[in-house]
């Protein structure tokens, strides 16, 4: 039988020349929202504790400054 090997998680942002988290940085905001809008949750994402605080903030306030969507786009 074949095993399955996942791929390891590791924190992004705790290694050097990390990017720094930041609410104008939106390309790296999106890498940590799903498709329909909600925030990843770092069991998923691999992401520390403390970061995972800290990302949450910055895309709450880029949602806040509509740089980043509450949801996503609903077609009728």
């Amino acid at each position: 039988m074949a095993r399955y090997f996942r791929r390891r998680k590791f924190c992004r942002f705790s290694m050097k020349d990390a990017p720094a988290i930041d609410y104008k940085d939106i390309e790296l905001l999106k890498d940590f929202i799903s498709e329909t809008g909600a925030i990843i949750p770092s069991r998923i994402t691999g992401t520390k504790s403390r970061y995972q605080r800290q990302l949450a903030t910055e895309v709450k306030r880029a949602r806040f400054l509509s740089l980043l969507p509450y949801s996503d786009a609903h077609d009728r």
